[in-house]
């Protein structure tokens, strides 16, 4: 169990990280959650969790999460940039500001987040941790702005452990499809969900798990690892996977 530690957790209000922020309450934590929504919140044990409602799709947002960090944490011994979402869609429009949107929270404010807490830290040691996705590693038909965020990201972890100072260290989460709002953000129509879908607090555990240990990747859906190495040494197999995603995008577009 993590204890005894200072963190900053960004969507705190639901999915992933209401679960996440409900693990890390059990133990001897102080904990600044950070969502738009902060109803949720609220109801945990308030001497551990300080709710801040905090649009993190700013500069000044983010700006705010360190101001207030310091005020009421003193430190950050870990700051999990986790809040993101999703369009699920036909990509066939040109639409600046709402492709903006999705990239800004998804990729520029974890980016930027990383970047204040090296500056924040000044040769402490820390832990930065992100929630990237399985489609961080492999696009799905539907989301394919999403999906562009989540590859930026995974770049982006990928050159920074090349060159982050020795007193950081960084956990990055890849959790498939989970069954949270995640799914009635991405659109107001219901489609079918990818497969597999895992359960929210399944994820959390895993992550949490992750961070005490300072595991550098955290896969909660162990079969994904496979699946991935299967689909590198069998391409038709990795097809069949998308034909069968690819039908569930048609019949999504067709009514």
């Amino acid at each position: 169990m993590i204890s005894g530690k200072k963190i900053v957790l960004t969507g705190a209000n639901s999915g992933i990280g209401f679960e996440t922020l409900k693990l890390l309450a059990q133990g001897n934590n102080k904990i600044l959650a950070v969502d738009l929504k902060t109803d949720r919140l609220t109801t945990l044990d308030q001497s551990k969790v300080i709710p801040m409602q905090c649009d993190v799709g700013s500069a000044e947002g983010v700006d705010r999460i360190f101001e207030v960090a310091k005020e009421k944490l003193g430190t950050i011994d870990i700051f999990y940039a986790n809040a993101g979402f999703p369009y699920y869609e036909e990509y066939n429009y040109s639409n600046w500001d709402r492709i903006d949107r999705l990239i800004t929270v998804n990729t520029v404010s974890p980016l930027y987040a990383y970047g204040k807490y090296v500056g924040f830290l000044r040769g402490r040691d820390g832990q930065f941790a992100l929630t990237i996705s399985a489609m961080g590693q492999m696009a799905l038909p539907g989301y394919a702005v999403y999906t562009a965020s989540k590859f930026a990201m995974q770049g982006f972890q990928q050159a920074i452990r090349l060159e982050m100072p020795k007193n950081m260290t960084l956990t990055c989460l890849y959790p498939v499809a989970t069954d949270t709002n995640f799914f009635n953000v991405a659109n107001e129509r219901e489609f079918k969900r990818p497969f597999p879908v895992q359960k929210a607090t399944v994820v959390a555990k895993a992550m949490v798990k992750g961070l005490e240990r300072k595991k550098k990747y955290v896969y909660p859906y162990k079969m994904f690892v496979a699946a991935k190495g299967l689909f590198a040494i069998c391409p038709p197999a990795r097809r069949l996977f998308w034909n069968m995603e690819l039908a569930k995008f048609k019949s999504f577009k067709k009514n």
